[in-house]
């Protein structure tokens, strides 16, 4: 494949978790975020929300990010234009999230090639509720994903990825065979396996009811733990629902509990 100073800072990005006690400066964070604001977007409802509490964010990373859907500004400005919003807010959330995401995998990358490295943490909209609380959030912002943010303390293997047929189809979505499965299966979890990804943190799903556990962490690698993930957890949306009538949206058939 082709290389280049942008393709191999991609190339090479990896999730941070350990950080030094070092200060971005406040050029390098606007950098980043000017970087981030310079994505594709449909209406820019991306915001952010920034803690540097050292002691309070995740990992003691020394910036936290919390990345959201904003259309509070927005209807400011069509406030001001006489118009206010109309479209369902469904469509607007699907929209808002792409322009948060983008905005954010910008500031990753613009990160990346400053020497910072980043972590993204993706129960955020799990916490909506007590993040609106915390950081005053008004109405019609969502908190879609945290990001946090500094000089490594680490510096981890590039994780593996699925092999590009079984991620790239042309024309047409292929019927994916055994073969193309199990080879895929192998390319992940032999990876994680020759990184001691999950003995290193000390972490198996625990298993729900009668299924007996039949795997160590010899064996214990990313097919399984996100197969656990996926069979195990989050199987009532009532949460995240709770989460986005929290924060002023209303979604075609939602139904939540007082006690939500």
């Amino acid at each position: 494949m082709i290389h280049n100073s942008v393709i191999d800072t991609m190339m090479q990005r990896k999730s941070i978790r350990k950080y030094t006690t070092e200060q971005p400066s406040d050029e390098v964070i606007e950098t980043i975020v000017r970087a981030g604001q310079q994505a594709p977007f449909a209406y820019q409802l991306g915001s952010l929300v920034l803690s540097r509490d050292q002691k309070e964010n995740p990992f003691s990373a020394p910036l936290l990010f919390t990345v959201c859907m904003d259309v509070h500004r927005f209807e400011l400005i069509m406030e001001k234009r006489g118009w206010k919003v109309e479209a369902n807010d469904l469509s607007v959330l699907i929209l808002g999230i792409q322009d948060a995401t983008l905005m954010a995998e910008n500031m990753v990358l613009a990160a990346e090639s400053l020497g910072l490295g980043s972590c993204f943490l993706g129960a955020w909209p799990y916490y909506a509720k007590e993040l609106k609380t915390q950081y005053k959030l008004p109405d019609h912002v969502f908190p879609v994903v945290g990001l946090t943010m500094g000089y490594p303390a680490e510096d981890p293997p590039v994780r593996p990825r699925y092999p590009l047929e079984y991620h790239l189809f042309e024309n047409e979505y292929p019927v994916l065979d055994d073969v193309a499965v199990v080879k895929a299966m192998q390319v992940m979890d032999e990876g994680y396996l020759a990184q001691d990804y999950y003995r290193r943190a000390n972490y198996i799903i625990p298993l729900q009811g009668k299924r007996e556990e039949t795997f160590t962490f010899e064996n214990y690698s990313w097919t399984e733990h996100i197969s656990r993930k996926l069979a195990l957890w989050q199987k009532s949306p009532r949460r995240l629902l709770a989460g986005f009538k929290a924060c002023g949206f209303k979604l075609p058939g939602m139904r939540v509990g007082k006690s939500d």
